[in-house]
């Protein structure tokens, strides 16, 4: 039987296109979104993620810059979100092209844990990241990096080896 959680973990990544969005040099970014954000949906421990009116969250302008993308997506728990993340082959392959469409980002994506069923905002999601610039990693803003477990669960301490 599946376990019930009382938390899912939230993520927020950003990225800012080295050239506007519509120009031809983002082409295979594009068109490898709906592909790339099936499959995450379909991936064990999905829960939800950030949709605008276009089908993916491009359209939705979370911050000043207009060539500045975000995603948000909530999982069942951080090795879920690891699994898709760093083992999917299709994601794997956009993300190692990324230097080709986004500029190198100091603070560009956050871990943080919300109730089961909550929906992260995008300002929630800006709050977070943030947070984690101001203060570094804590149980309210992480990173794979310095992960931190779920409230409640005794995991108050990095699981340092969890997602290395």
């Amino acid at each position: 039987m599946p376990e019930i959680r009382d938390h899912h973990l939230a993520q927020i990544n950003i990225a800012r296109f080295r050239v506007p969005m519509a120009d031809p040099v983002n082409a295979d970014f594009i068109a490898n979104l709906d592909r790339v954000n099936a499959i995450a949906e379909g991936s064990p421990g999905f829960v939800w993620r950030l949709v605008g009116e276009g089908g993916n969250a491009t359209d939705i302008q979370a911050f000043d810059d207009p060539d500045v993308i975000v995603n948000m997506s909530t999982w069942a728990d951080i090795d879920a979100l690891a699994a898709f993340t760093y083992r999917d082959p299709a994601h794997l392959e956009i993300m190692r092209r990324r230097k080709e469409w986004f500029e190198r980002m100091e603070f560009a994506m956050v871990l943080w844990w919300v109730p089961a069923g909550h929906r992260p905002t995008p300002a929630e999601g800006k709050a977070r990241l943030e947070l984690l610039r101001r203060q570094g990693p804590s149980e309210d803003a992480f990173t794979f990096a310095r992960p931190f477990g779920p409230p409640g669960t005794g995991q108050a301490e990095p699981l340092l080896d969890r997602c290395a």
